[in-house]
């Protein structure tokens, strides 16, 4: 998992409250086994005019001109303004993937739904809630400045303005730990690796009839 400690980026604003995850990443995209490739089709209802299926070639769809991540000015955006209840909706962990994958690394929200909440964290994406007047601050601000960007730094969990404000945000002490490292829930476990195979020797040497396998 790609480590995050100071990220600046263009803010691109999603202004829908109830955002589920069937929005951000619909069900046809769930059949793949495998976590990749989920970004093209990151709100695939909302982004394209035509019904989309998997394994489409996204240059040959059409994308819809109204929606916000298709209008020039918030293209490359790495930062999405997002508002109330965002993640809502069933618990798949592909909504973290797509969002990621299209090249968001932060979100900011006045609230997030619980389980995408902490499919964020898990995924190297840094979800932040500030409370509804600043959001509401800062959606004005994107749509006034064109090219608006935020610097996020995750150490001092604080978010700068363009003019050097800063907008200080809650986050759990252990998952601040991971995200800085870049630890997912395998990254962890690997910190141990030595640990875990002293133990395996040792239980083989105690127990060698575990080694055996049936034929």
């Amino acid at each position: 998992m790609q480590a995050f400690r100071v990220h600046k980026g263009l803010v691109a604003p999603m202004d829908r409250e109830n955002v589920d995850t069937d929005a951000i990443i619909p069900k046809q995209f769930l059949k793949s086994i495998q976590r990749t490739g989920f970004g093209p089709n990151l709100f695939d209802e909302w982004r394209y005019l035509d019904a989309g299926q998997p394994g489409q070639d996204p240059a040959a769809r059409k994308p819809n001109p109204d929606f916000v991540l298709n209008q020039p000015r918030y293209r490359g955006a790495s930062v999405l303004l997002a508002r109330k209840n965002f993640g809502c909706g069933s618990s798949r962990e592909h909504a973290p993937w797509a969002i990621e994958q299209y090249g968001f690394r932060a979100l900011i929200a006045p609230s997030f739904a619980d389980i995408f909440f902490n499919n964020c964290f898990k995924n190297g994406l840094l979800p932040i809630v500030l409370a509804e007047h600043e959001v509401a601050r800062l959606f004005d601000e994107v749509h006034a400045f064109v090219g608006y960007e935020l610097t996020v730094d995750l150490e001092r969990q604080v978010l700068v303005k363009p003019d050097g404000t800063e907008l200080a945000f809650d986050v759990q002490p252990f998952r601040k730990y991971c995200l800085l490292n870049g630890f997912d829930d395998i990254g962890l476990t690997l910190r141990h690796a030595e640990k875990i195979k002293a133990f395996e020797a040792e239980r083989l040497a105690t127990k060698p009839w575990l080694n055996h396998r049936i034929v």
